[in-house]
């Protein structure tokens, strides 16, 4: 079921062809319109959001069939249903995942074929929408692996990140004690939701500790590479089990942390439909650095890529850009 004539259209779209960089793989291409199969709708997109992984799909995580395209987060609204989808309709407007590994798109395009979806909430701005899908998966997701226990006090290192500044706002509204290491760019903002904040660095689990008056129950690391996690066990009672990364595996897998690859991913916990109603009821957020137009998505990339992006980053493919030949 469609409104679009995909047979005789094309549209933009930013793939990669073979492994490599992603500065080097990935180009804009004009390609067919993709028709959603059995399960799937395809939307119109509004926005889109990047991602570290994208850049680690490019250099052959999770390798699969080529060309594929980047960009798993995505908001928009339907243009067609494919056999069996009979929760949305043709007008409705959806945020979620892009079908990254079965089609040779995804959402870092003008449409994109989606495998997981769910109603906008009203309130909800489209923008806001497509930042929230992998953030809080993967927050949701640790923190969850780790436990909510309104008893116990949890450390988020690396509050600063998209990823750690939604870990710090569920861990506060399953009531738990957040204390949170951020620079000053977000430590603030931090505050103000009710986490107690310091600064990463040297003396970090000392300050920890004094703040806490012992060691933490729970830890999740969620700060790029930087060898911390030494640093992290200490603050977790020099406990490994209680301290969980999403980004230093060589280190956790010589201090015995746990971390992303090894926990068992039985039975997740969909959570995107309640922090989805969250954001639109000014309850939750994941801080927004920058939006483009799908052409800028070069710029968008640099500026991922310098670690510094101090919030998402996403791509507005109903944003006009240049015609590609």
């Amino acid at each position: 079921m469609t409104e679009h004539d995909s047979a005789t259209s094309a549209m933009r779209t930013v793939r990669f062809h073979e492994y490599g960089a992603p500065g080097d793989v990935l180009h804009l291409e004009a390609v067919p319109v993709p028709d959603p199969g059995p399960g799937r709708i395809r939307v119109a997109v509004r926005a889109c959001g990047l991602a570290p992984a994208d850049w680690a799909l490019c250099r052959g995580l999770f390798p699969g069939s080529l060309p594929r395209g980047i960009g798993c987060d995505v908001s928009g609204t339907v243009d067609a249903v494919g056999d069996g989808v009979t929760d949305v309709k043709i007008g409705d407007t959806v945020f979620g995942t892009a079908d990254w590994a079965h089609c040779s798109s995804a959402g870092a395009s003008d449409r994109a074929v989606m495998n997981r979806w769910f109603r906008v909430p009203d309130g909800l701005d489209l923008v806001q929408a497509a930042a929230l899908p992998m953030t809080v998966d993967t927050a949701f997701w640790h923190l969850n692996a780790l436990g909510f226990d309104p008893e116990k006090t949890i450390l988020i290192h690396g509050a600063g990140t998209t990823i750690g500044f939604a870990a710090v706002q569920i861990a506060l509204l399953r009531g738990m004690r957040v204390i949170a290491t951020a620079g000053e760019t977000y430590a603030q903002r931090l505050r103000a939701l009710g986490a107690q904040v310091t600064a990463y660095g040297d003396g970090m689990a000392e300050r920890v500790t004094e703040i806490n008056g012992g060691p933490a129950d729970l830890v999740l690391d969620t700060a790029p590479v930087g060898g911390s996690l030494p640093d992290l066990v200490q603050i977790a009672g020099g406990d490994p089990k209680r301290v969980l990364t999403i980004s230093d595996f060589a280190a956790a897998a010589e201090l015995g942390v746990r971390d992303t690859f090894h926990e068992d991913r039985s039975n997740p916990v969909e959570a995107l439909p309640e922090f989805g109603q969250l954001a639109a009821d000014g309850m939750f957020t994941v801080p927004i650095a920058a939006t483009f137009p799908l052409d800028e998505w070069k710029t968008a990339l640099e500026i991922s890529q310098t670690g510094h992006a101090r919030g998402k980053l996403l791509l507005l493919p109903g944003t006009p850009g240049p015609e590609i030949r």
